[in-house]
Formats: structure tokens, sequence, C-alpha cells
């Protein structure tokens, strides 16, 4: 059965591209796959379809989309580089660079993490999650850089999903939000769910099908107009960072999905990184723990900011 999601164009995304508008509201699937679904008749405006990607959406406008299931995703080994900051035989530490998806669905069955360790590692990874996300024990979205593990055998990904279901992982972000924070350190406990109004999004619900999600922050720049900060996860959830940050009226530069259309600094995409994961070694039962630098792109706007002030 085909995935069918309907959601209304708000105040912030009038006169926006048609194709834009569904990129940015499908971040796992590519802007060349969206364009071929409104050309083949997957998109409906109103109940109309429409076939035309220029088109310029208004305010008030309901969007249907259709995703064919695909018939089955053949899965390949690529020979991508990958920033391997640590391995052995049991576990994969990698730094997902920014615009990289973690693992492969309709319409990005190519190019993806997945298929750069899987030939890295071959068949040495764990089969717990299937064919399509092998080794894959937690994600970060496609334009969050940072660090992941990769579980090599089914003992090891057990062991790490155990510890994150725990909130036992260390795993720390540095984001670049907008405004200044009148506090120095503080905690968004707010429930997560689907977005009523737009179910491509996430957003705080209090529902029975919400999950709790925390995030603590503490401030480590102030910029004036914007602030560099720290998040620590307490949980895990779809966007927590994105979503909790926004919540709270201080959305990630870069971030079109939670924030302003119009974004500064010729930046598309979250200025965030996974700079912190810490976790217990699934055989050696010893605390490792494991840091990387921002992206170039990242220092580059803190060093336009550092500039400014």
């Amino acid at each position: 059965m085909d995935d069918k999601y309907i959601f209304l164009i708000n105040k912030e995304q009038q006169s926006t591209r048609l194709d834009l508008v569904l990129s940015l509201q499908f971040e796992e699937i590519s802007r060349s796959f969206v364009q071929k679904l409104i050309e083949t008749g997957n998109v409906k405006i109103n109940g109309e379809s429409c076939l035309l990607k220029k088109y310029k959406v208004r305010e008030g406008d309901c969007i249907e989309i259709n995703i064919p299931k695909p018939k089955e995703l053949n899965i390949e080994a690529e020979n991508i580089p990958i920033d391997i900051v640590y391995e052995d035989d049991d576990v994969l530490v990698v730094n997902k660079p920014r615009g990289m998806v973690v693992h492969p669905a309709a319409g990005n069955e190519t190019g993806t993490l997945v298929n750069a360790i899987m030939y890295h590692c071959g068949d040495r990874l764990s089969s717990i999650n299937g064919i399509i996300r092998p080794g894959i024990v937690h994600r970060i979205d496609k334009d969050t850089s940072g660090l992941l593990v990769i579980a090599k055998n089914d003992a090891a990904h057990e062991s790490l999903s155990k510890q994150l279901a725990e909130h036992s992982v260390t795993r720390r972000y540095e984001a670049l939000i907008f405004d200044n924070l009148n506090e120095d350190e503080g905690t968004v406990n707010e429930p997560l769910s689907r977005d009523p109004a737009n179910r491509l999004r996430y957003a705080v619900v209090h529902d029975k099908n919400s999950k709790r999600a925390v995030t603590h922050w503490k401030v480590i720049k102030r910029f004036g107009r914007f602030t560099l900060i720290e998040a620590r996860l307490e949980t895990g959830r779809t966007h927590q960072i994105r979503v909790h940050m926004s919540y709270i009226k201080h959305p990630l530069v870069g971030d079109m999905l939670y924030g302003p259309r119009k974004q500064p600094f010729d930046v598309s995409g979250q200025l965030l990184h996974a700079k912190k994961l810490g976790f217990i070694h699934p055989k050696t039962g010893e605390y490792m723990e494991f840091e990387t630098q921002r992206p170039e792109i990242f220092d580059k706007v803190l060093e336009k900011l550092e500039n400014h002030t």
C-alpha cells in the first residue's frame, strides 16, 4: 500500500515553489524524486492533480502527496569515503557529514551512510534492523553532522539498543539558534508526537500517543541575535532538539522546517552537530567517549559572528 500524506500550507511557506516545499517536508528523499512524483500525478492541490513543480503555493492550499511503495529496495555497497573515528570487531564510530542520509528510502537508495558502511564492513554488520538498516542502532537527520555508532554484530546491537533505551548513552550536540536566551541553561521537558496540523512534522503534543522527550541545554556563547548552545539529549526522539528549541521560540539557524523560511548566512539545513558520543563497549564493558569537530560550514558562520561582535 502506498504512503499518503496531507498537509496545509502556512503563511511562512506561501509563494514557495511546490517542489521546494515538498523537499523540505520530506528531508529523507531527494528533490529530483519529489519532482518525479509531481510529474507523474502523485501530488494534488486542493483535490486537483498538479503537474507543475514550479507552482507557487498559497496559504491554505491543501497538499496531498502519494508516495508509491517501492517494489523492493536494492541496497548496494558503494565506495563512499567515510570518516571513521573508531573501529574494532564489535562497533564502528563514524563522523557523518552534513547532507548525508543515514539509510536508504524511496527516492534515496544510493549515497547513504548504509551504502558506505556496507562497502567498508561487508557482511560484518548486525542484521537486527534488516537489509535496509544493517548495523544502524540510532540515526541523525540528513543535515545534522556528527557522531554515530554502528553495530557490527547482533550482540553489540542489542547492548547498544538497551543503553539507548535506558538513556545511559552520552549524546551532546552543538547548535546555533536564533536570538538570545535569557538564562544560561535550562531544560525542555515536553512530549513529542506527529504534528496534528502537518503529519510530516513533529510537535509538542499532549495526548496519549505522545512520547516523553527531554532536552537539556546550556549557552556556550552569545552573539546578540544568535546563540551557540550545547544540547544534551536525555531521550532521542525524531527531530527532538529542532522541535524543542523551536517550541521555546529559538529555532535552529538553517532549519527551514521548524524555523523561518528566510535564513541568514545563505545556509540551508540546520546548524546542528552531534559533537560527543559515549557508551559502554558491548564486549569489554569499558566506557568509551568520542568527540569530533564542527563541520567547516558551521565554523564559517561562527567566524562571521565573531567578526561582527
